[in-house]
């Protein structure tokens, strides 16, 4: 890539690929505000390796996450996102502690077993009547941020606790926006200063960009026209194989 060449995963089949789940994971995004990582994560992992994986998604993510905050602003609770933000923020850096002290799966898979059951409670109808409470909120903000650090998936019990309390669609989703845009930004300012950030991948992101951002602003469309009980469905559904992959991976 120096001499000025292409890398070479732009000249082979992987690209292709890569492309065409990206167009998929777009729409997920795009309509319920998260859920792309879950397809696009292991798949590129396999593609080009964990590392460059990182940093693919995390320019793919950023970009699609302000493609949408513009519309998520208005209709988020910025108390609650930016204390969840904070706590998250705080951990992180303590999550690759975990690293030494625990198996990576078997932290995924544990994490994994507690959404689902959650979840499973969720589409069993039953939801939270009280208001967010502080504590539990900075609770799981810290559980998320560790696990972002440790793991890098870190969303599943935050989606949870939104999905499960009174909040309409409008605001789950902005609020959700917000959150894993704050969670972007700290990622992207670690890996920099740990010298992570890898050329080519920051290439081979940045053309599979534009396709997910067009599906991406189709999602964000449909979304418009969504009843409240569907846009319910999707994304438990989308949590539901989140779940499902932490647990059986």
């Amino acid at each position: 890539m120096l001499d000025g060449s292409l890398p070479a995963e732009l000249l082979d089949w992987r690209l292709g690929v890569a492309f065409a789940i990206s167009i998929g994971a777009g729409l997920i995004r795009g309509f319920s505000g998260f859920g792309s990582v879950m397809l696009t994560a292991p798949s590129l992992a396999m593609l080009y390796g964990p590392l460059r994986m990182i940093v693919i998604v995390l320019v793919m993510e950023s970009a699609i996450s302000l493609s949408l905050i513009a519309g998520a602003v208005r209709d988020a609770e910025w108390r609650f996102v930016g204390a969840l933000s904070a706590a998250a923020a705080l951990a992180m850096p303590f999550g690759s502690l975990l690293l030494t002290a625990a198996d990576p799966d078997w932290l995924i898979r544990g994490i994994g077993g507690i959404v689902l059951v959650f979840v499973l409670l969720l589409w069993s109808g039953w939801r939270y009547r009280g208001p967010k409470r502080l504590p539990i909120t900075l609770l799981l903000g810290t559980v998320s941020g560790a696990m972002v650090g440790a793991t890098s998936m870190g969303g599943p019990p935050v989606l949870a606790y939104m999905l499960a309390g009174q909040d309409s669609a409008r605001v789950n989703r902005a609020n959700i926006i917000l959150y894993f845009t704050a969670l972007e930004a700290l990622l992207a300012a670690i890996m920099a200063a740990r010298g992570l950030i890898d050329l080519d991948g920051l290439v081979t992101g940045a053309v599979l960009t534009p396709g997910f951002l067009l599906t991406g602003w189709l999602g964000a469309r449909s979304f418009r026209a969504a009843s409240e009980a569907l846009y319910r469905r999707v994304a438990l559904l989308a949590l539901t194989a989140i779940a499902l992959f932490a647990l059986l991976r």
